[in-house]
């Protein structure tokens, strides 16, 4: 299974390094770089449900957990 936040959706990114030399050469040696998400993995309790769940959450993602409740956003993400 691919790393991919729970909530949001997030995954990885390909884009490319940067150099200051590019500026000067127009010729780009770095290459492509791989961003991953920021993920964590967090035991979340639902008081809803009475249990806790295991998810695998961004920083942003628990954001949105704090914000509109637990419930509420793995029930959105269709997680639970």
């Amino acid at each position: 299974m691919a790393r991919q936040c729970d909530i949001t959706g997030k995954t990885t990114q390909i884009g490319g390094r940067y150099s200051n030399r590019t500026r000067a050469t127009q010729f780009n040696p770095t290459g492509k770089v791989r961003r991953k998400a920021n993920l964590q993995k967090r035991r979340i309790y639902v008081a809803e449900l009475g249990k806790t769940v295991i998810v695998d959450v961004s920083m942003k993602g628990l954001k949105t957990i704090k914000k509109n409740g637990a419930y509420a956003a793995l029930k959105k993400a269709k997680v639970i």
